[in-house]
């Protein structure tokens, strides 16, 4: 164990679909955390009284309310009201594996110097869609190692958090840019891959929709385009002499965009080769569907982008 003990951080908002679940892989925890903060950030359903139910008397649990909070906001109040000084730190929507604080501590008691640890998650998938979209988006899986850093698997000094300014007031990527200021202050940072927590893929095309474009406007609106918009961009300006050649002189130079659609899905086969082979290859019903998931992200994108620049 940490010389201090463990507070979980939690923001919410209108989750009374998921909170239940959640609540339930805390309590199964293998290693309790010493309190549960939970930061409600405006709920116009039935997440609280859900909650309140769930943890009755539990003096375990804390509910902090507070209005039209962001998932940044909402960890910043918690770690805020935190009685210890180690934080870990989820997400609603999630369900913790039973050893995922155990793990997250262990790497800890080997490496007492490491102020900061990332864990590990899963995606759940439930459907041949939500596999086609966790093979499109989501960072491949690799062996003994964590698939990327991930702020809602992460164990920190609640001194790390006062030293890196606490988390930007954003709708989104407040987790990425906490986690550039982390790196950027040469904080010591370890990772516990077998530290697992699982979480839901969107299930169609119009979740995965809403999902990315509300990414690329608050992505946007931050700043935030070298890493995602302007890539996008290069390609399509690239491919927009092929456009015009295929409306205005043959429907042959369409086999040049076939070739570039086949080239994005062959990139994500190779990265996923590890988890999931090469499937996708010669099953049709998989491949138009990973296009179909491609398209609509580049869609959202530019979406997400005009709704930022016209706010």
């Amino acid at each position: 164990m940490p010389a201090e003990k463990v507070s979980l951080i939690i923001p919410i908002r209108n989750e009374s679909e998921s909170i239940e679940k959640l609540i339930k892989s805390i309590e199964a925890q293998t290693l309790l955390p010493d309190e549960v903060i939970i930061v409600d950030g405006g709920s116009i359903d039935d997440t609280i009284k859900i909650f309140n139910t769930l943890v009755g008397g539990n003096e375990r649990y804390r509910l902090i309310e507070t209005e039209n909070a962001t998932p940044g906001r909402g960890r910043n109040i918690g770690i805020e009201n935190a009685r210890n000084e180690w934080i870990a730190l989820t997400d609603a929507g999630i369900v913790l594996d039973k050893d995922w604080l155990k793990n997250l501590v262990a790497v800890v008691d080997a490496n007492p110097s490491l102020e900061m640890i990332y864990g590990n998650f899963e995606p759940l998938m439930n459907s041949s869609f939500e596999k086609c979209a966790v093979f499109t988006y989501v960072q491949s899986k690799k062996k003994n190692a964590i698939r990327e850093k991930f702020i809602a698997s992460s164990l920190l000094k609640k001194s790390v958090w006062e030293r890196v300014g606490g988390f930007p007031d954003f709708r989104a990527a407040e987790d990425l840019i906490f986690m550039e200021t982390v790196a950027e202050n040469n904080i010591k940072t370890g990772t516990a891959p077998e530290a697992l927590l699982y979480w839901q893929v969107p299930p169609d095309l119009l979740s995965i929709f809403r999902k990315f474009a509300l990414y690329s406007k608050h992505n946007v609106i931050n700043s935030r385009l070298w890493d995602w918009h302007y890539g996008l961009l290069r390609q399509y300006l690239i491919l927009l002499p092929v456009i015009i050649l295929s409306i205005f002189h043959s429907c042959w130079w369409l086999i040049v965009i076939l070739f570039w659609i086949i080239a994005r899905v062959m990139k994500r086969v190779l990265a996923n080769y590890y988890q999931f082979g090469l499937s996708p290859i010669y099953n049709p019903i998989r491949f138009f569907t990973i296009v179909a998931i491609i398209i609509t992200i580049d869609i959202a994108t530019l979406v997400g982008w005009i709704q930022a620049k016209a706010a």
